[in-house]
Formats: C-alpha cells, sequence, structure tokens
C-alpha cells in the first residue's frame, strides 16, 4: 500500500488509467471481431462494411498506446487482405 502523498496519487491516476485502457482494448478486440464474423460469414459487403468502422478504432488504439503502431498496421493490412481474397 502507498504510504506517501504522492505514491497515492499515482496509484489513484493508475486506477483510472487502467479503465479506460481496459475499455479501449475491448472496442479494438470488438471491431476486429465484427471484421472476423463477418468474413467468416463469406459476406464480402459486410466484412468490408465492418472493417470500414473497426480501422478508426485500431488506428485510435495505436495512437493510445494499446497495441503498437505496427501491429495496427499490420492488423488491418492482415484484415483487409482477406477480405479482398474473399470471392
Amino acid at each position: 500500500m502507498a504510504n506517501h502523498k504522492s505514491a497515492e496519487k499515482r496509484a489513484r491516476q493508475t486506477e483510472r488509467r487502467t479503465a479506460v485502457n481496459t475499455a479501449r482494448r475491448s472496442r479494438v478486440r470488438g471491431s476486429v471481431k465484427k471484421v472476423e464474423e463477418a468474413i467468416a460469414s463469406g459476406d464480402k459487403k459486410a466484412a468490408q462494411e465492418a472493417l470500414r468502422l473497426a480501422q478508426p478504432e485500431i488506428q485510435r488504439g495505436a495512437t493510445k498506446r494499446i497495441v503498437t503502431k505496427n501491429a495496427a498496421s499490420r492488423r488491418v493490412s492482415r484484415l483487409s487482405a482477406r477480405i479482398k481474397a474473399m470471392a
């Protein structure tokens, strides 16, 4: 447990930041999952629309340091490649 005033403040800040980061990570995962489900259903139009909505979420995650910039780019790239490969 924190003994100093500054350490107590840091503990409070960390708690708030953790909650925000968890919510952001959840939004990124949820948006990716919607794209995955659309790809699995075989509906190319729905998959493209889901990716169009997911892409800003993923990039925002990179901006806010939830995922690294390269991981975000890789994720978007691989999803778009899978959609492009659909019949």
